[in-house]
């Protein structure tokens, strides 16, 4: 999930753990994305 801050956005897990903060939307988004990807990765 993301979150705005006043650092800028952070991407959440979903567990509320900090995978990192990002000046912008695009590049929480795209970190987000990743995150997913190889979350996913294994199960195939």
């Amino acid at each position: 999930m993301i979150r705005k801050v006043k650092e800028g956005f952070r991407v959440l897990s979903e567990k509320g753990r900090n995978m990192g903060t990002y000046r912008t939307y695009e590049e929480a988004k795209k970190r987000l994305m990743q995150i997913e990807y190889f979350k996913h990765l294994n199960k195939k």
